[in-house]
């Protein structure tokens, strides 16, 4: 590729037509020719530094006020793989997106969906097993010399994320490739994070097992025996009825951290601080109305007691609140974004249709990662409680 140069480069051309009047004049002496050439030399080293010093700079600039605007900024490999792909008309079988696009779409992903954020999705890149630890067995205590093997070994866990594929359907229009490499990105990367986080956010929450190819959902118990997974069961009920000093709601969440307090196995465990509460968008309003105070100087504050974190989701029914423990839950995708055509007709003309598998898998560590309550909220006419 020919390298393009903007601007004018004066001194060097001043002093390049000066070093051709002396190859071209008769009466030249070796050293006038020595020192045109050094001077042009000269002159072609300043110009051409300070003109790529400035369309650096001009580059980095542009770049800077597009993304400060919310334009899209591609890489030199990305740009390059976009090229490619409007170059070829669409993208080649077992097409794998850079690694670039794939972090972009992660980082899309659980910024734009507090659900992926809060549940401690993982994207482990072309690695599909996970090994995590239990930190009340990953440690030892014996003998000097002792043999703490066996001991230690038995606190890690290993997961084969490979097991499960999300995969995501990419209808690309044939004009969407005129476009430019920037819209082609932006296209296929929004697609992927919209797609995907409908398909992680259903498996995380409701998938039904390895039986139905889902991942073991929050909503979801399993087995230890059988491996069946069975929906959850209510544990209580929760009103969050306004009191005079908040006991009601203090005192209902107090039972469901209680309760989080101590894993399947009936072993005590550190929740404070770590406990989400997802609930339906539409409970949610439902859940900030009983517990927002209006100050002394007029300002509204929404706050729960214990740090619980409020977060929606539409796979949670309504009237029901889920409440889980951070990093109490598997959820990963792996393997990078593989992309293929679809070998089907395609009812839709002057387009193209991808395939795009994602390998990825949740599971709870046990069935108290997560417990189910019933939400029975009511705003009856009459005198509140002071």
């Amino acid at each position: 590729m020919v390298m393009k140069l903007k601007g004018t480069m004066k001194n060097f051309k001043e002093k390049k037509q000066a070093y051709m009047n002396v190859m071209k004049a008769e009466n030249s002496t070796p050293e006038q020719l020595e020192t045109a050439f050094d001077e042009m030399f000269t002159a072609l080293q300043s110009d051409l530094t300070e003109q790529i010093t400035n369309e650096a700079r001009n580059e980095v600039h542009d770049a800077q006020i597009l993304a400060a605007r919310g334009q899209n900024v591609l890489t030199s490999t990305e740009r390059t793989f976009f090229n490619e792909v409007i170059h070829s008309g669409g993208f080649a079988e077992d097409t794998i997106l850079p690694v670039t696009t794939q972090e972009r779409v992660f980082e899309d992903l659980v910024s734009q969906h507090p659900l992926l954020d809060v549940i401690g999705l993982k994207d482990l890149g072309a690695i599909t097993r996970f090994i995590y630890s239990d930190p009340t067995k990953a440690y030892a205590w014996g003998a000097l010399f002792g043999d703490i093997k066996g001991q230690v070994s038995s606190a890690f866990h290993e997961e084969q994320i490979g097991q499960l594929k999300l995969t995501a359907f990419a209808v690309i229009p044939k004009d969407m490739l005129e476009l430019g490499p920037e819209w082609v990105e932006r296209y296929v990367r929004t697609l992927l994070v919209e797609s995907y986080s409908v398909g992680l956010e259903y498996g995380l929450v409701n998938g039904r097992g390895p039986s139905k190819n889902e991942p073991i959902g929050l909503m979801k118990n399993v087995n230890k025996d059988t491996g069946a997974v069975t929906d959850k069961t209510s544990s209580g009920t929760l009103t969050f009825a306004p009191s005079q000093f908040g006991e009601v709601v203090a005192g209902e969440l107090h039972d469901v951290i209680k309760a989080l307090s101590v894993d399947a196995d009936g072993k005590a465990r550190k929740v404070l601080n770590k406990v989400v509460m997802l609930v339906n968008p539409v409970d949610a309003i439902s859940v900030q109305a009983r517990n927002t105070i209006q100050t002394a100087n007029g300002q509204w504050v929404t706050s729960l007691p214990y740090n619980v974190q409020v977060v929606e989701s539409e796979e949670v029914p309504e009237k029901k609140a889920l409440f889980f423990v951070k990093d109490a839950y598997l959820a990963a995708i792996a393997g990078g974004y593989k992309l293929n055509k679809f070998d089907q007709t395609l009812a839709i003309e002057d387009a193209m249709l991808y395939t795009i598998k994602q390998f990825a898998n949740g599971k709870p560590k046990d069935n108290k990662t997560a417990l189910l309550y019933d939400l029975d909220i009511n705003f009856a006419a009459g005198t509140p409680a002071v």
